[in-house]
């Protein structure tokens, strides 16, 4: 069976008289829920954004939205059509971005995404390689959870991060090249009385107040479990936190201990960044979070740009690897 489109029955719309207009009003309209609201963002009058509704209902033979006392809502028809719709859109935005910089060159904004392990150890080495390399490239970096950077993938606010899939995700609307585990540390005060004690064990910091994640979080769940699997009790006294700045103050001022990312605590020990005397504890060093790795959308080409960013990624963990 040929592959090849069949052009006598294939783009029916687009032979019926489709058009882009229209395209654009129906996917502002499931966005914003009124037809003046929705005339108004894609630059036409309400009467002749009711009279293109009318020629698409026309075209696709059925009821796309309906009517209420708020404005409107679309069918079950007029959400499908919508949703292809904003893809196809979008589509046309990449290719007419991958176009431009293929004319001039690896140029435009690459937004990445990144948890705090990673965007210390692998990411920031990068991105200062890229500023030398492709000083034309502008980037904008995002820090923060996986599930945090999940949602900001999919609704498109980035290229691509590094990172895990959510639990509960469907894995496949995403692409992921797996890197590796995350090793996990127990960090304190340099001046922390467990730095000086001999023969260390992990039950001698249950009694010390831990900072770590709120409750659900994955280093605080990879902790706890970790704990558990020993047949030791959870520490009693845990503050939750998902700033890792507040964490290293914490350190800093109190004698808490933290489980942060091996990559957090040496970047900040080696270099006293911050103005952090920290100290990594002798315990628990099989202690890490599972594999994480570069994500993106599932099937969609990226633009030059966070192609060439993609690559020096890929390179740079290549590389470590051989180490």
């Amino acid at each position: 069976m040929s592959d090849k489109a069949d052009y006598r029955t294939s783009n029916a719309l687009v032979r019926k008289g489709l058009k882009f207009s229209q395209l654009r009003l129906l996917v502002a309209l499931r966005d914003l829920g009124q037809i003046g609201a929705a005339a108004h963002q894609v630059g036409l009058t309400q009467p002749a954004a009711s009279r293109l509704m009318a020629q698409l209902e026309e075209l696709s033979g059925v009821a796309l939205y309906t009517r209420h006392a708020r404005g409107v809502v679309l069918t079950e028809a007029g959400r499908v059509l919508a949703q292809q719709a904003a893809s196809t859109l979008q589509g046309l935005d990449l290719a007419n971005e991958r176009i431009g910089q293929l004319v001039r060159g690896a140029r435009g904004l690459v937004r990445v995404g990144s948890v705090t392990g990673p965007s210390l150890e692998l990411l920031l080495p990068v991105l200062r390689e890229a500023r030398l390399a492709y000083p034309e490239i502008e980037l904008a970096v995002e820090v923060g959870t996986s599930d945090r950077l999940s949602d900001l993938l999919l609704n498109r606010e980035l290229d691509f991060y590094i990172g895990r899939i959510p639990e509960r995700a469907d894995a496949g609307v995403y692409e992921l090249d797996v890197i590796g585990p995350e090793p996990i540390s127990l960090v304190v005060r340099l001046g922390h009385p467990l730095v000086r004690q001999d023969r260390l064990q992990l039950r001698d910091c249950l009694d010390y107040d831990w900072v770590t994640q709120p409750p659900g979080g994955l280093l605080r769940r990879t902790a706890e479990t970790f704990i558990l699997k020993q047949g030791l009790p959870l520490p009693k006294r845990v503050l939750g936190t998902s700033s890792t700045l507040f964490t290293l103050a914490m350190l800093n001022e109190t004698n808490a201990i933290a489980p942060l990312a091996r990559a957090v605590a040496d970047f900040f020990i080696a270099r006293g960044a911050l103005g952090s005397r920290l100290a990594r504890l002798p315990v628990a060093e099989d202690m890490q979070v599972g594999d994480f790795g570069l994500v993106r959308r599932a099937g969609e080409a990226v633009s030059p740009a966070t192609e060439r960013l993609l690559e020096m990624l890929r390179g740079r963990v290549a590389a470590a690897q051989k180490q």
